[in-house]
């Protein structure tokens, strides 16, 4: 399905819960497709920050 900004923004919950659902939805602007919806993947883990400190060492030279 494809949106148009203004349908996008007055009906963001309905798309989202299409997207959820599987449908592919994408929103457009002047008929042109500029992002798509897509649900976040179960068990896609966020990154921590600071989750390789003291791991990894810069030296001054900037080579590692």
């Amino acid at each position: 399905m494809v949106a148009n900004m203004h349908e996008a923004k007055t009906q963001l919950s309905r798309l989202v819960e299409r997207a959820l659902a599987g449908e592919e939805v994408l929103i457009a602007r002047a008929g042109t497709p500029l992002v798509r919806l897509q649900p976040i993947a179960p068990g896609q883990a966020r990154r921590a920050p600071g989750a390789l400190r003291g791991r990894v060492v810069l030296h001054d030279d900037g080579l590692s």
